[in-house]
């Protein structure tokens, strides 16, 4: 089973709640289901569960099921139809239409969603009919899908009213409205019922959070590393040229006993140089020795 199917599993799971409440997650379904019209509703999903509950919410709210619940197509995804005259009215009427020939599929009546936990109702029925999210361990990215633009923009503000700043855009002629974050997507699976798959999303978060860190720390150390080994190469060729041109006894003895410790100690840092030094000296006081090397001649001139 994917992610997004794990979430919806764990949101069907929720009771369902007052009568109210019930409505309003059906609302938020049929805004973002396949058909919501006067002459039809139905909604066609591959998830058994949310096939399960959604005339389990009916029934809660308006006291009947679907006229038919079937399984369509090689997939075998749930059909669920309602197409009887007087289900249909009462449907759109509890939404705020007693007339059929207005556009109610078309738009959110925010009047519907005016009760404590109502929002949250609304969204969890959107994302269990048009919503879907990735495994957070690849990458992060939720969405809710719509055919209809003023839809849409109607789940944006209730979005933004509950205090979070989703994006929106069009794909092949449908308004998408979707999150990148994974905090928010967190967030959002909690408002919606879901903390066991918004915990999912956060322990992915600290697990890529803690390998990006390890790997910037080991990128630093191989940096660190390679200009160690660079500035030793040129110390000891600078040790070499001291050596071949005046001897290295000619040099005073703190800067002597540096320079035989860099050539016995190839790859040693300035802290393992300062370490080694008898007695140990402070890390500045060879990187001060060293540079006095490197400018023996003119220094010496």
């Amino acid at each position: 089973m994917s992610f997004s199917s794990d979430v919806k599993t764990e949101l069907c799971r929720l009771p369902l709640g007052s009568a109210s409440l019930a409505a309003v997650e059906v609302y938020g379904a049929l805004l973002f289901a396949n058909c919501f019209t006067h002459q039809e509703i139905r909604v066609i999903t591959a998830h058994a569960d949310f096939a399960q509950r959604l005339p389990r919410l009916l029934r809660r709210a308006f006291g009947f099921g679907p006229d038919a619940a079937e399984r369509s197509g090689a997939r075998g995804k749930h059909v669920l139809t309602i197409r009887e005259p007087e289900k249909i009215a009462a449907i759109f009427a509890r939404f705020g239409c007693s007339d059929l020939d207005c556009f109610l599929a078309h738009h959110v009546n925010f009047s519907v969603l005016e009760e404590e936990g109502a929002g949250a109702a609304f969204l969890r029925g959107a994302f269990l009919a048009g919503g879907s999210v990735t495994d957070p361990d690849k990458r992060c990215h939720l969405e809710l899908v719509t055919d209809h633009r003023s839809v849409a923009g109607g789940a944006f503000v209730v979005l933004r009213e509950l205090g979070f700043a989703p994006k929106q855009t069009e794909r092949k002629g449908h308004a998408v409205i979707y999150f990148k974050q994974s905090d928010a997507i967190g967030d959002l699976c909690t408002t919606m019922g879901a903390p066991a798959a918004a915990l999912r999303v956060m322990s992915a978060k600290i697990e890529k959070d803690m390998r990006n860190t390890v790997n910037r720390r080991v990128n630093c150390d191989n940096a660190n590393a390679d200009k160690i080994v660079s500035a030793a190469q040129a110390q000891l060729d600078r040790l070499r040229e001291i050596e071949r041109d005046e001897g290295l006894d000619a040099l005073p003895d703190e800067l002597r006993q540096i320079a035989l410790l860099r050539i016995a100690n190839p790859e040693a840092s300035l802290s393992d140089l300062a370490q080694l030094s008898d007695p140990p000296v402070s890390k500045s006081a060879v990187a001060h020795r060293m540079r006095r090397l490197m400018g023996w001649k003119s220094e010496e001139s």
